[in-house]
């Protein structure tokens, strides 16, 4: 058929005086058909075309009602009319139908065409004009009006509907010929045998056409984000914290932290908890691996040669230091309960798991750098900027000596690879940290300061039960990946980037980051 149209669209421009339109030329083609026909041609420049886009109207079947046999309120003033002494107003349905009696009624007063005495109705004019019959009389002949208030105002009563159009305007090209010549693609030995090679006309090679697209797996923007942070982090010299463990202990995810149990963040509107099974064992060492031994026994960090820690003694001295207070600190002054620390949760932040490797570090205390990028979950509202699962950027530092203003020059080296270069700290409050500092940052884009994370230096009351040096500070911060990630696509709503309503078109086609470029 492309083919065939290809010889149909030379013979029509031949006929035509300057151009012609497809969809006057050939209305009964469909788009593909002519497209591909006008592709065919214009590659060899024998025409050039012009995609033309228009909204053309067609009438309901209500507007063909009307325009065949006039308006409900017209029908309404004619039944009036015929009507010397006045129409009942009862009458009217009977006459010109309950829907043109409903609707054409209350539109012929408004037009003060008819009037009301008492229980009858009475015409106020001898003659009137049926707008909306002859608008629609338009439309059918036009496919158009040339008021948009009338098209927009017959849509909004559903006279008419809306439709797209394509067309191409299609004009003679500098190789136009009315004759199409088929052009050969490949070169056969056939051709070479006989030297028809000689005569034939091959068609040139297009070294500007695209490749078809191939099909492969892409990486979710949040993955090319991460990867980037965890190259930072290892530049810096950082280890990797292990992430496994989406459910937690209230335990290492709150008390462990010096987060009291009767913070707000506990609370059943803020955490997720876990109903089966409904407690936990309390603190031990983890098994180094999965499998039995041969006795049937599990194998123990200490069985293995690793240090030997006291996790009962770390479990006592956790709950005296929020009863009575320890380590230079009153506590929290309240009576502490087992059942509430050995509730499972799915963990509302990474710090846990720093928390379990700083206490592993105390079996060897030596300066350290860990960090973690990975799931946390809050009992959020989900919205524009909120999800109820999201990832968590944590970086850990211990070692002796450290100092507020260390940690705010670190943050600068930091979130300089970022490619943020002017920061403000303001003062904050957590829990675990003292002193704590809110991290804002100037985005240039906004041309405005964002908080991009926080930061402070873990208590006493946090590292010294589990067995750290007096003189050994930590240093902690996090931030969320979905911001930065947020920022650098250009994405307001985080919902289209994290769940169900992400779109797999912009996973495969968003290019790679580098977070210190714009």
């Amino acid at each position: 058929m492309s083919s065939d149209l290809t010889v149909q669209v030379l013979e029509a421009l031949a006929q035509a005086d300057g151009s012609i339109l497809s969809s006057d030329a050939f209305p009964s083609v469909d788009f593909t058909t002519i497209k591909s026909a006008l592709d065919r041609l214009g590659s060899r420049k024998m025409i050039v075309y012009e995609q033309k886009d228009r909204e053309e109207a067609s009438l309901t079947p209500e507007g063909q009602g009307i325009a065949a046999e006039g308006s409900h309120e017209a029908k309404v003033f004619e039944a009036v009319r015929q009507a010397v002494d006045g129409l009942k107003i009862a009458h009217l349905p009977e006459i010109v139908g309950k829907e043109s009696a409903k609707v054409g009624q209350g539109k012929a007063f408004k037009e003060g065409w008819i009037k009301k005495d008492k229980d009858l109705l009475r015409t106020t004019t001898d003659s009137i004009q049926d707008t909306s019959r002859e608008q629609l009389q338009t439309i059918q002949q036009t496919r158009t009006h040339p008021d948009p208030k009338v098209l927009a105002d017959l849509r909004k009563r559903r006279l008419i509907t809306m439709y797209k159009v394509i067309t191409f305007e299609i004009k003679k090209g500098p190789n136009y010929a009315a004759e199409f010549i088929k052009e050969e693609t490949d070169l056969t030995a056939d051709m070479l045998a006989t030297g028809a090679w000689k005569t034939v006309k091959l068609k040139p090679y297009n070294f500007k056409a695209m490749g078809a697209p191939t099909l492969s797996g892409a990486l979710h923007p949040l993955n090319k984000v991460r990867h980037e942070f965890r190259q930072i982090f290892f530049e810096m010299g950082f280890e990797e914290m292990p992430t496994n463990r989406y459910v937690e202990t209230g335990f290492w995810n709150f008390d462990a932290l010096f987060v009291p149990q009767q913070h707000p963040a506990r609370d059943l509107q803020d955490t997720f908890y876990i109903s089966d099974p409904p407690k936990a064992d309390k603190p031990r060492a983890d098994p180094l691996k999965s499998e039995k031994l041969a006795n049937g026994t599990i194998p123990t960090p200490e069985s293995q040669g690793a240090p030997q820690q006291d996790y009962e003694s770390y479990w006592k001295d956790v709950k005296e230091v929020h009863e009575m207070g320890k380590y230079g600190s009153i506590g929290y002054r309240y009576p502490f309960r087992d059942e509430e620390a050995l509730k499972l949760v799915l963990r509302t932040h990474t710090t846990a798991v720093s928390t379990y490797m700083l206490h592993k570090l105390a079996a060897d205390p030596r300066p350290a750098r860990y960090f973690s990028i990975d799931r946390v979950f809050r009992n959020e509202t989900v919205d524009a900027t909120h999800l109820a699962e999201f990832h968590q950027v944590e970086g850990v530092i211990a070692d002796f000596g450290l100092t507020l203003g260390g940690l705010i020059g670190f943050m600068e080296v930091f979130f300089a690879k970022m490619g943020i270069h002017r920061l403000r700290f303001k003062p904050a409050y957590n829990p675990y940290t003292e002193p704590s500092m809110e991290i804002f940052g100037f985005h240039e884009g906004l041309d405005r300061w964002v908080e991009i994370g926080n930061s402070g230096m873990f208590r006493p009351e946090m590292l010294e039960p589990m067995g750290l040096p007096k003189d050994m500070r930590v240093y902690g911060w996090g931030l969320s990946l979905e911001r930065p990630t947020m920022i650098k696509y250009g994405v307001k709503n985080i919902r289209e980037l994290l769940g169900h309503k992400v779109d797999l078109n912009f996973v495969e086609s968003n290019p790679a980051v580098r977070l210190e470029k714009d």
